[in-house]
């Protein structure tokens, strides 16, 4: 397959790959020889709106993530990873370019990167190392992704893409079905044939835009969770929508406007719990034949897989659906490294460090031996020794209010700061102590030496940033 019909795959939404399959299929092709290189070949997913704790690695009881839990096992599991911004199109551009929202400017959903910042994101960084790069799903940064700089592209330009496509025959075919079979075809392609670099966006488990917003899920899981019941958030009691301002608490604020048709009721609150769920089983099933596939082109003992999400959820808590603000449900995501040259004494751990989005790309470069330019701003998560994160700087300006009210501030292990910058208000949450954020203690004064502390580095941060 050339590179026209990569091209000609994404123009059309991905929907002439999957003509022939709903997911992988057995493709009659020789394995390629055991590869002994240097450079291992990369293998980054991203899961949409993916909360850290909608996995069953991260310790969910209920939702079934079998080859993402095998792989946490394998691999390294990061309990403590965050994003600096928590909305697709700025998160994918620090994923990419390792850098804060403050220096790479990406702040709404047209934006491209500029020439020369695009140079510096990871994959094109590994182009130049050597690698064949890909790129399938939702690339998720600006109007004009730049699907001539890749090997292979497979991706919508639709900034949101459909959840459902209709091929030739009028069948229906799923996008978390189309995305696998896309990556299906680059490893068909590209195994045996030197080093590469296939970066996945699902759309899953994001929510279907429209009014009322819906979450579309692939037929074989409707009934998945059925009999069970989600637990209601302590933090979707009504009381903790209500203490906050009157600029924040309003219907205009797109948090709870979304959540009225999706969590306005107990009914509606399991539903939209159990479809969110079932679209991220649908994403682990396309990693367990991911990892067959592997092994069946005999890429397993050399290919590395790094999984994370670009943005938390709000699921009913704090009385809002969505991401945007600084709750842990919103800016925490899943993180797993996978790297089959791992000794044993480091399969199976549970990294206690502080991991951020930005940190991606340097670590994705750090895998194929590629030293990372001077302008990312993110760590090698894989490097040890040196002083480890304690804090980080979050922000959030798209739009403002009342819509999405404008947040900076500052998360640490033990406490958080939040000021909604248009507004002066400011928020102060002893994460460690109360982890579902129940209680601002901006305003007591047992917590002033906490509160001028994280003012302080508040401006520090806002500074160095840039």
């Amino acid at each position: 397959m050339n590179k026209t019909l990569f091209l000609l795959a994404g123009m059309l939404g991905v929907a002439a790959l999957t003509v022939f399959s709903m997911g992988f299929v057995n493709l009659s092709v020789e394995k390629p020889a055991a590869n002994a290189a240097e450079k291992p070949n990369i293998i980054f997913l991203l899961t949409d709106d993916h909360r850290w704790d909608a996995l069953g690695a991260m310790g969910n009881p209920i939702i079934q993530t079998p080859h993402l839990d095998a792989l946490a096992k394998k691999g390294i599991l990061f309990p403590n990873m965050y994003v600096t911004t928590s909305i697709c199109c700025v998160s994918r551009a620090s994923i990419l370019s390792g850098q804060y929202e403050s220096r790479h400017k990406i702040n709404d959903f047209s934006t491209d990167f500029s020439p020369e910042a695009l140079a510096n994101t990871y994959p094109l960084l590994l182009k130049k190392a050597g690698y064949k790069i890909g790129f399938v799903g939702k690339y998720g940064v600006g109007d004009n992704p730049p699907e001539n700089e890749y090997d292979f592209w497979a991706c919508n330009r639709k900034g949101q893409p459909p959840y459902e496509y209709t091929n030739a025959s009028g069948q229906k075919i799923h996008h978390t079905d189309s995305v696998a079979h896309s990556m299906q075809i680059f490893l068909q392609q590209f195994a045996g044939k030197g080093p590469f670099c296939l970066s996945v966006s699902f759309k899953a488990p994001h929510e279907l835009d429209g009014n009322p917003p819906t979450y579309p899920v692939q037929e074989r899981f409707a009934n998945l969770y059925r009999d069970v019941t989600v637990p209601t958030p302590e933090t979707a009691d009504p009381k903790y929508w209500n203490s906050f301002p009157d600029f924040f608490r309003t219907d205009k604020n797109i948090g709870r406007e979304r959540w009225k048709p999706l969590f306005s009721t107990p009914e509606r609150h399991q539903q939209t719990v159990k479809d969110y769920y079932r679209l991220i089983t649908g994403v682990d099933e396309v990693v367990g034949k991911l990892v067959d596939q592997l092994r069946q082109l005999n890429l397993d003992k050399n290919t590395i897989i790094v999984f994370t999400g670009d943005n938390g959820f709000y699921l009913g808590e704090h009385g809002m659906e969505g991401k945007w603000f600084g709750h842990e449900e919103s800016i925490r995501v899943p993180l797993i490294v996978y790297n089959p040259a791992f000794p044993a004494r480091e399969r199976g751990k549970k990294s206690t460090r502080m991991a951020l989005n930005i940190d991606i790309a340097p670590t994705l470069l750090a895998f194929a031996g590629v030293e990372a330019p001077k302008t990312m701003q993110g760590v090698n998560l894989m490097k040890h020794g040196g002083p480890a994160r304690t804090d980080f700087f979050y922000e959030h300006t798209f739009m403002g209010s009342p819509r999405l009210p404008k947040v900076e501030g500052v998360v640490t292990g033990d406490f958080k700061y939040m000021k909604f910058i248009e507004h002066g208000y400011e928020e102060l949450y002893s994460v460690k102590s109360d982890p579902h954020e129940t209680k601002n203690l901006a305003g007591d004064p047992k917590f002033g030496k906490e509160l001028n502390a994280l003012r302080k580095r508040y401006q520090e941060l806002k500074v160095t940033v840039q």
